[in-house]
């Protein structure tokens, strides 16, 4: 993505005041998990219409602690990629699939982890395309001018680079996290902060 076009980064009220939002509407569980595997895992918009619930759990069936992203559900040919689930989307995520379970066996069928987990109502697969849409209606009926399905991915790696140091990682494991080949891609996502450069300088 070239500088100067990119989605903006979501503030922590924004996120909040859309999860809200997404908890009125008519698929808000699945609605939810869209916005929290964008915002807390930074999955672009093909990542999130392509993972399924066999990448989410363990041998079990539960709903495990890492999406195991694979390359066909991601981004050229080494975009699969480990990501340590996020509470929070652990939560969203087990709540979605008990609804998903529950719908199947209204109809007769066995639950499938090979399935998507995200779908439309009428329980079909929703393209990377529908996905994007879907974020552009979203943030246009919440008035975030500027923000699109990069915005969420982009607050993630942002926010997973101002925080590395504190958890004693390194960029390297936010290029981890983002699938990015180089660590300069995963440079041009992260929004600069003066106040926290100012605060740098006068530490030295």
């Amino acid at each position: 993505m070239a500088q100067g076009k990119q989605a903006k980064v979501l503030s922590e009220v924004q996120i909040r005041t859309t999860l809200q939002f997404l908890s009125t509407t008519r698929n808000s569980q699945r609605d939810i998990v869209i916005l929290l595997l964008s915002v807390k895992s930074g999955l672009r918009a093909k990542e999130i219409a392509s993972i399924t619930w066999a990448m989410l759990t363990d041998p079990e069936g539960n709903i495990g602690d890492a999406i195991a992203l694979q390359n066909i559900a991601s981004k050229g040919k080494n975009g699969g990629r480990t990501i340590p689930l996020n509470k929070e989307l652990k939560v969203a995520l087990e709540t979605l699939k008990d609804f998903a379970v529950a719908k199947r066996l209204e109809k007769g069928f066995l639950f499938d982890l090979a399935s998507n987990v995200i779908t439309s109502e009428r329980g079909e697969r929703m393209s990377a395309n529908s996905i994007a849409h879907w974020f552009k209606r979203l943030y246009g009926n919440l008035g975030f001018d500027g923000c699109s399905s990069h915005s969420g991915r982009r607050t993630a790696i942002t926010r997973w680079a101002k925080n590395t140091s504190k958890v004693g990682g390194s960029l390297k494991d936010v290029q981890d996290l983002a699938g990015h080949v180089s660590l300069a891609t995963t440079q041009r996502y992260i929004q600069s902060d003066s106040m926290a450069k100012r605060k740098l300088v006068d530490m030295g």
